[in-house]
């Protein structure tokens, strides 16, 4: 919800939604550092509010008058005790989250670490906003927009600027050609980001007019990356060094499996139910997160009996119906943005597994590597798609570039894949 734009009315008492929001703020692990910062803008604003004449109660009418008298302005130089204003509006914003949901989103640029010019930070916020809220965009990334776009604004402080009304075109320029050590899929991202950006500025009518087009076109190869693999019989040690008699052990032998294979990506693995699970046709039936299109995957027996493993002896007596959850009470679901590159690691060290040469060594890369040995076992194009839930064969013929030696089988039966996909 936009602060600065909403007309919402609700009020509350200052003092005890304040202490609310510290609370909040203390159980999501912030640090009491950052905590006393947003407290010393609460303070502010109940003296404010007071010597002001109004009752000490929580309105947006009375944030932003407060935001008015004490925002800061371009080039101003604060003094020690004024010092706090840094943290203004940061501060409004999780004390609003607060009033208006319970709750407290955290502001991405927060952990970037990057020093952001403080002119720029209302029009990132707002950014931010209209990102989650209207353009919905996963956690993971609007993390990873904000902090590209954090890097970029980070950059524009270098150059002198303190607010984004003077922002010019060679600026864009310079801020492509300073990123000499990235890589050209990761220059053409992030060009994609500030273009995005750039465009809802010129939106609000925070630029006078569209930069979007100045930023220079970062030409890159279709499909020019090839696939991290691992070799068969390291995927078969990873999986025999999992200590199958823990919850943990048990827990994490389900997800390599899905991920070797089956090859489900990582956030198709996160979002699994007990409701996915049809026992009776012996498939996994899901919406692709990434796709948003069915998948139909047979349940084959290595896959199964790992599964009933884990539900009877290692899923703790959970209310919620998601498959994997986190290790520690309150067992709740595995976090969105979790990776679980940890998952990999942990048991691959476990099993003293060392790569020959460096590669990706994540979850992904066993779907990867499961993609490698189906075409290893010429297994036609159309059923590795199905497979893996590609909407396009075009995709699938990016694992042609991996070397790999051909195997006698694949892990998945190919009929039973045609079997499952025609249910």
């Amino acid at each position: 919800m936009d602060l600065f734009n909403s007309d919402g009315s609700g009020v509350q008492a200052l003092e005890p939604l304040c202490q609310g929001a510290a609370q909040e703020l203390l159980m999501r692990s912030y640090t009491i550092r950052t905590i006393n910062r947003y407290k010393r803008v609460w303070e502010q604003l109940a003296d404010f509010a007071r010597a002001q004449g109004l009752p000490t109660e929580y309105t947006r009418d009375l944030a932003l008058r407060f935001e008015q008298a004490y925002g800061l302005r371009d080039g101003e130089v604060l003094k020690i005790g004024q010092r706090w204003r840094r943290h203004l509006v940061f501060g409004i914003k999780v004390l609003d989250d607060f009033a208006c949901t319970g709750t407290i989103c955290r502001f991405q640029v927060e952990t970037t670490g990057l020093r952001v010019p403080v002119g720029m930070h209302k029009a990132l916020r707002e950014y931010e906003q209209y990102c989650r809220e209207r353009r919905h965009l996963r956690p993971t990334s609007l993390a990873e927009r904000m902090h590209n776009i954090a890097v970029f604004l980070d950059f524009l402080r270098t150059r002198g600027l303190a607010s984004l009304d003077t922002l010019k075109a060679e600026d864009l320029g310079a801020f492509i050609r300073s990123r000499t050590t990235w890589k050209p899929r990761t220059i053409s991202h992030v060009s994609c980001d500030l273009r995005l950006f750039l465009q809802f500025l010129f939106m609000r009518d925070i630029l006078p007019r569209d930069l979007s087009t100045a930023i220079p076109t970062v030409r890159q190869a279709s499909n020019a990356k090839v696939p991290s693999v691992w070799e068969p019989e390291l995927v078969e040690r990873l999986l025999a060094a999992v200590d199958r008699s823990s919850p943990k052990g048990k827990r994490d032998y389900a997800i390599l499996l899905f991920a070797a294979r089956l090859g489900l990506r990582l956030g198709d693995i996160k979002g699994l139910t007990l409701d996915h699970l049809h026992w009776s046709t012996s498939t996994i039936e899901i919406v692709q997160h990434k796709t948003q299109e069915p998948l139909v995957l047979p349940l084959i027996q290595e896959v199964g009996t790992a599964l009933i493993d884990y539900l009877r002896a290692g899923r703790p007596p959970v209310a919620h119906r998601h498959l994997f959850t986190n290790l520690t009470p309150p067992f709740e679901p595995i976090c969105q943005n979790a990776r679980l590159h940890r998952v990999v690691v942990y048991w691959r060290e476990v099993a003293g597994i060392k790569f020959k040469t460096p590669q990706r060594q994540g979850l992904h890369s066993l779907r990867h590597t499961l993609a490698t040995r189906l075409l290893g076992a010429q297994t036609p194009f159309p059923v590795i798609s199905a497979v893996l839930g590609h909407a396009s064969q075009a995709t699938t013929f990016i694992y042609t570039k991996a070397d790999v030696e051909t195997l006698r089988m694949a892990a998945i039966d190919p009929e039973e894949v045609c079997h499952g996909n025609a249910s």
